[in-house]
């Protein structure tokens, strides 16, 4: 199945900004073409043009996986540059950057994105690691000492929990704000294996237990508030107008779930905590956009994105046919002019997609240890 897609995309691939980067992975070589400026800035023209510090990590993932190491070296200068005020080792990178009020483009918000920054740091280290670049090594380990001495908080009853953000700016005394999608278990393996020394390990064992305490229905939420130990769903910190449920953060949190290696101490049991989920697909077979905190489905028109994002979910959950199923959706949907998923393409669809489909197609793998095994390599 997946073969087809792989002829498609290659016979389709555009010529961008960056044209075919030569990595053999043909929807990275689509999507840097469309998305990633010749400087290595991640663009999502559907948020006028605006680049995150999770796009930029995501980028720099996809191309230590497809062995692209002139497009990861320009994503993470630009990124530390431009985002981390020239020493990603010794800043934790603003989120946002784009174009201003007045015109000007820069940095839009100082404060970081904890998820993002993991990401870099965990691909830094693994980098240097895979490449043997020992700059990219400790620089990616610098960057774990920024985001446990910033943005790791200890919960009661939890343990250390990586916060969205600062801790300052997602905690009062006996309340947390916390993410389920920004801890994704074995980039906190991964991590604890270059940086032992920190809460990483911790923050692994603990992971099960407070996702089941903010998940007790079975279905992620986007957002959860901790008061004093007791986990409810919430609305968006940055707008409370939008009500809690599970939607477009939630849905990585069965996309790592799926991808992990399933010897990885509490994989099995995080499968366990969803399985609602994976039974709310055998049984309508659409991914809900949005579902409320008790699986009540509050919107069924999900991109495709989501689908792609819970085929490793379903596979991993013992689903091979609802995977299968899932996949075929994502193929249908590739659009043969730009190589992309969907028509117009959108940032966040393929960055699911590559995630999902390039672990599907074995191009990478986390050992239970975190470690990140890529085809090229191994």
């Amino acid at each position: 199945m997946r073969a087809g897609w792989l002829m498609l995309a290659a016979l389709a691939l555009p010529h961008g900004l960056n044209g075919d980067t030569g990595s053999g992975w043909p929807l990275w070589s689509a999507y840097s073409a469309h998305f990633v400026s010749a400087e290595g800035r991640v663009i999502d023209p559907d948020r006028n043009s605006m680049t995150t510090s999770e796009g930029q990590g995501y980028a720099m993932f996809f191309a230590l996986v497809a062995d692209d190491a002139p497009a990861f070296e320009r994503v993470r200068s630009w990124t530390e540059n431009n985002l981390a005020h020239g020493n990603l080792g010794g800043n934790l990178p603003a989120w946002s950057w784009g174009q201003a009020g007045g015109g000007a483009w820069g940095v839009l918000d100082e404060n970081s994105a904890a998820d993002a920054d993991l990401w870099i740091g965990y691909s830094l280290v693994e980098a240097g690691r895979l490449w043997r670049k020992p700059a990219y090594t400790a620089s990616g380990q610098g960057l774990l000492r920024q985001i446990a001495d910033k943005e790791v908080a200890d919960l009661p009853g939890a343990g250390p929990v990586l916060l969205p953000g600062r801790a300052e700016l997602f905690s009062t005394p006996g309340h947390w704000v916390v993410n389920a999608s920004y801890s994704p278990l074995p980039v906190l393996m991964g991590a604890a294996a270059a940086a032992p020394e920190g809460p990483w390990k911790k923050m692994a064992v603990a992971l099960p237990g407070w996702l089941q305490r903010a998940s007790p229905s079975g279905f992620a939420m986007d957002w959860d508030r901790d008061s004093e130990g007791i986990f409810a769903a919430s609305g968006n910190p940055g707008d409370l107008s939008h009500p809690a449920c599970g939607s477009y953060d939630a849905i990585r949190v069965y996309l790592w779930a799926g991808i992990t290696d399933q010897q990885t101490p509490g994989a099995k049991e995080i499968l366990q905590i969803f399985a609602p989920m994976a039974r709310l697909m055998k049984a309508t077979a659409n991914p809900p956009e949005m579902i409320s905190a008790d699986g009540g489905i509050l919107s069924r028109s999900a991109p495709a994105g989501f689908a792609a994002a819970l085929a490793p979910f379903l596979a991993s959950s013992g689903d091979a046919p609802g995977a299968e199923a899932l996949l075929r959706r994502v193929d249908a949907q590739i659009d043969p002019q730009s190589g992309l998923v969907g028509k117009p393409p959108r940032y966040y669809d393929q960055n699911l997609a590559l995630f999902a489909l390039g672990w599907q197609e074995q191009r990478f793998r986390f050992a239970p240890d975190g470690e990140l095994r890529v085809r090229w390599k191994n």
